[in-house]
Parts: C-alpha cells; structure tokens; sequence
C-alpha cells in the first residue's frame, strides 16, 4: 500500500507541476495581450487551470505528500520570453500541443476524469486552434475569397478526382504505350498493353479514391458523433467553450456569449456548428465515397484511352505520331484543368503537364525501344 501510495504521489506531482506550468502560461499571456476580449479568455482559462491545480495539491494532502507549488518550468518560462520578444502568434501551435498532451496525460485517470479535466483540457486545444487560425494573418476577405473559390472548383472530391484521375490516366497509360511501341511488339500487343494498363490503373485509382474518402468521412463522423455525445451530456460546458471562442476570434464577452446561447439552443444548429468551429469539419462538405471512386475510374478510364486509340486503327508510325498528338493535347488540357485546384495560370499550367508527360513518354519509349532490341522482340 505504502507503494502504491509513492507511486500515486509521484504522479499528482507531475500532475500539479504541468498546472503550475499551464496557470503561468496562461497568466503571462493576459498580461502580454493587449485586445481586452483575448485578455480576458486568458484569464478565464487560467481560472480552469488554477481549479485543476488545487485538485492535484488536494490529492496530495490526502497522499501526505508535499503540495507546494513551485517555480513553473524552464520551458514555460522560455516560451513566455519568445511571446514577449517574438509575439503571442509564434507560441500559440505550441500551446495548443501542449494541451492535447494534457489530454493525452489525463486520459484513463479516474480522478481526472471524474473531475473532467481531459474535457477541459481538450477544449482549450481547440480554443488555441482557433486562436492559430484567427490571427494567422489572413484577412477576412481574402479567407472569403478563398473559401468561395474552393467551393465552387475545387472543395469537392469528385472534381479532384476527376483532374487527378484524367491526369494520372493519361501519363500513366500513354508511358506504357509508349514503352511497348519502341519495343515493336505488333499493333495486338500494344492494344492489349493500353486496354490492361486501363483498367488496372482505373480500379486501382478508384479503390484508392474510395478508401481515402470513407476513412476521411469516417474520422470525421466519430469526431462529429463524439461531439454529439457531449453536447448531449454537457451543453453548458460546450456553450461556454463555443463563446470562448468566439471571444479569441475577436467578438466582445457579451455577444460571444449571446451568440453561443443562440446556437445551442438548436441542437442540429449547434452541433453542426460545433463541428465547425472546434472540429473544422464542414459536415455537408464530408463527400460520397462512391462519388468519388466513380467519378476516379470514368475519368481515368478516359485519359489513359487516348493514348490508345490510334492503335485499334493501325500499328505503323503514324498510329504512333496520332498517339503523341493526341495525348499532347490531353496533356495541355488536363494540366490547365488543374489550374482549377492550384490556382495557377492556365497556360503555364498546361504546357508544364505538356512537357513532364512527353519526357515520360519519350523515356519509355526509348526503353522499350532498347528493350526490343536487345531481346528481338
């Protein structure tokens, strides 16, 4: 027992030395802020800290053990000097890890847990998430903008799907074609080469696809269906968390709050919210799996026919010099089709897919064309 109980101790102290850590850190950011509303969330979460302090210092009364606090770390105290020579900015992505390590640290205590403290724990990493998005130094606008354009072109998995899999359909497929047509191997070995390279690039490329959606969508579902459970279990401590950060996103305490009340006063309302705001999950942006594995295998299918095509009319070297004209043209449009997602110009973009997929091809070719030599196919 007497084991047990050093053993216990051991770990309250860790415990209360992280919180003295966490309550310092806290207390020196409202102290460096200037806006008032992130001033007082500072506060506000260093009261949460200072609760979770006297807990451990109590556990180790009962222990027998020292409860004094001490001097917060060399690390706490290093980052506050970079917050204050460098700005609040740089240190905030690792304030935000060191909560989810706190949450990590009380996860499976069953004093922690009784008292909430992974929760709390977990709701200021997402408050610090927030903080890291609102003062990244993108304006508002711009973030618009942004947000409008990747909506409409490029947000959703069946369009990039469709581009990535045209594109990877059209260079997988006119590689190989081209392999087999410097080797010579006849006009039957080149269809079969193109029309096998299709269909095993396509389902490949369509598995992949539904395999990343479907563990995207379901990540996301388990964090949505978590988040369900506590606002089910909590909703107050789930308001008060959406207000703080409200609040870190610039709005005044009173409407924060006001806001946050409005929004969980609607369950669907809140919870999609929620999702938002402390999960960055869109839940109406999540995709089909389907959609996308579908939409992957028809546009793949259609790049790496191109390639192809000339050859169910011919195998002489006109079907070859179709075969590169018409995959050059594949080339530039889907290239400039990517623009779409990256956002470059159109030309660029195109001649740059145009080049890259021709030294493809041409290496390939050159290979097979070595190949057949040496082989005498």
């Amino acid at each position: 027992m007497a084991t047990e109980t050093g053993t216990d101790a051991q770990r309250y102290r860790r415990y209360l030395n992280e919180e003295v850590d966490g309550l310092y850190i806290y207390q020196q950011l409202a102290e460096i802020e200037q806006e008032p509303q992130l001033k007082d969330v500072y506060h506000r979460l260093a009261e949460t800290e200072t609760r979770h302090l006297q807990l451990w210092q109590k556990q180790l009364q009962l222990a027998g053990a020292d409860a004094s606090t001490g001097r917060p770390s060399r690390r706490a105290r290093f980052l506050m000097w970079v917050a204050r020579k460098g700005g609040v900015d740089l240190v905030l992505p690792v304030i935000k890890a060191f909560e989810n390590d706190a949450t990590d640290m009380y996860a499976g205590d069953l004093i922690a847990e009784a008292e909430k403290l992974p929760e709390d724990e977990a709701a200021h990493a997402r408050i610090f998430a927030a903080l890291s998005r609102q003062r990244s130094g993108v304006q508002g606008s711009v973030i618009g903008r942004i947000e409008n354009r990747h909506r409409a072109l490029g947000g959703g998995n069946a369009l990039r799907a469709a581009v990535l899999g045209a594109n990877d359909g059209l260079v997988s497929n006119l590689a190989l074609v081209a392999g087999f047509a410097g080797a010579a191997p006849g006009q039957g070995a080149i269809i079969l080469a193109g029309v096998a390279g299709l269909l095993a690039g396509a389902s490949s490329m369509a598995l992949g696809e539904w395999i990343s959606v479907t563990s995207s969508r379901e990540a996301a579902e388990a964090q949505i269906a978590q988040e369900r459970e506590e606002l089910r279990l909590d909703p107050a401590a789930e308001e008060e968390e959406l207000a703080l950060i409200y609040q870190a996103k610039g709005l005044p305490r009173p409407e924060a709050e006001r806001l946050a009340h409005l929004i969980i006063s609607d369950s669907e309302r809140a919870l999609s919210t929620l999702a938002r705001e402390e999960l960055g999950i869109v839940p109406e942006e999540l995709g089909s799996p389907m959609v996308a594995a579908l939409v992957s295998f028809v546009l793949f299918s259609m790049g790496a026919i191109i390639p192809v095509i000339p050859f169910f009319f011919g195998g002489s070297f006109l079907a070859i010099g179709l075969s590169a004209l018409f995959s050059s043209i594949g080339l530039f449009v889907v290239g400039a089709g990517i623009t779409l997602l990256t956002g470059r110009n159109m030309v660029y973009g195109g001649v740059r897919q145009l080049v890259l997929g021709l030294l493809a091809a041409v290496g390939t070719y050159a290979i097979g064309a070595a190949i057949g030599g040496a082989t005498g196919i």
